[in-house]
């Protein structure tokens, strides 16, 4: 390898023979969309691909442009994005939309710019500065640090070698030709580290970087890089309460516009503690009365917990004239059209069974 990093060709070549076919992806000889970037980018982000091209296609043929995303109800851009996970990306999605209108209407291209928008960091900036506007920065995301980490056989563990392993990433587009296909660079690198140089059971033998790559030569590539080991997750637990109206509505709330699922709607229920916590007390807690059946329990994992959460329906339906006008109740087919978490989902399925 050169003092400069590696050679780009083999990877551009490979890049024109292989690239993947991605919905927010320009074609060959065509321009890329700018909103289509961003959009994609933001869905992407500690998500896999497979997952975000159906909510893609979903988002674009209900906000087209960005000025239809900026002037739709929050609720409704939820509500799309019910089951994507990380809700915060949606709302940051809608103000980004929004702060963008608000200036010229056109999506930033320089890096600077674009991190200063809802929801867009460093990589996230970069790779829509490369990838819409030809840019010559190399977006680093895990793909881009594995790489990196196994063409240079830097081996110090992570998160404590990031800072290296991005300073050498950096450095990756060093090639005057990678600097003038900025984006197709960009998008290179990616599809090599997703469907090439993979995180288990890598395809060296069919890689285009193997006869640069020093982790290769040396055997020890897929050792790369080398990670602590993470502690399992804790378990976290709660009750949800299943409440109908006479006329089969369910009552709900909204949780909090900041956190954890935040700006969606809910079960009545407790907090999701460490320690499990009786009926009685779940009551008590929530303010819910009543006789109410088990109706089983619920395991989802989030990135940091576990969560073992416990439903029970109250077997009388609630007479509408003592219903708080603050509380909220809707319909089963109301929530394909409202922001419900798929762990809500599961939970209104369970009730219903």
């Amino acid at each position: 390898m050169s003092k400069q990093g590696f050679c780009a060709q083999s990877l551009l070549e490979w890049y024109d023979h292989n690239r993947r076919d991605l919905p927010w992806r320009a074609k060959k000889d065509e321009k890329p969309n700018p909103y289509y970037v961003l959009l994609s980018e933001i869905m992407l982000q500690q998500t896999q691909v497979v997952t975000v091209i159906p909510y893609f296609y979903r988002f674009i043929e209900h906000f087209p442009t960005i000025n239809i995303l900026a002037d739709a109800d929050r609720d409704t851009v939820m509500s799309l994005w019910t089951g994507l996970g990380y809700y915060s990306r949606a709302r940051n999605l809608h103000r980004c939309a929004q702060e963008i209108m608000r200036k010229n209407g056109e999506v930033p291209d320089t890096v600077k710019e674009l991190k200063a928008l809802s929801g867009v960091g460093n990589y996230t900036a970069a790779a829509i500065a490369s990838i819409a506007f030809n840019v010559p920065v190399v977006p680093i995301d895990g793909n881009v640090e594995r790489l990196t980490a196994r063409l240079f056989t830097i081996d110090a563990e992570l998160p404590k070698a990031k800072k290296y392993l991005d300073e050498k990433a950096g450095h990756l587009n060093d090639d005057l030709i990678a600097k003038q296909r900025a984006g197709d660079f960009s998008q290179a690198l990616f599809d090599v580290g997703a469907t090439v140089c993979k995180p288990k059971n890598p395809s060296c033998l069919s890689c285009p970087l193997s006869k640069q790559c020093l982790g290769y030569k040396k055997g020890i590539a897929e050792t790369l890089p080398r990670k602590v080991v993470k502690s399992s997750r804790p378990v976290r637990y709660g009750i949800a309460f299943f409440i109908q109206d006479r006329e089969g509505r369910i009552l709900f709330r909204k949780r909090p516009a900041k956190g954890l699922l935040g700006g969606t709607l809910e079960l009545p229920g407790t907090q999701w503690d460490l320690k499990p916590i009786s009926l009685d007390n779940a009551k008590e807690s929530v303010g819910v009365k009543g006789l109410f059946e088990d109706k089983g329990c619920i395991k989802h994992v989030f990135t940091h917990f576990v969560l073992k959460l416990r439903l029970y329906k109250r077997i009388e339906k609630i007479d509408l004239s003592f219903r708080d006008r603050d509380e909220l109740w809707y319909s089963f087919d109301d929530i394909q059209f409202l922001p419900f978490s798929s762990l809500m989902k599961k939970l209104v399925q369970l009730g219903f069974d």
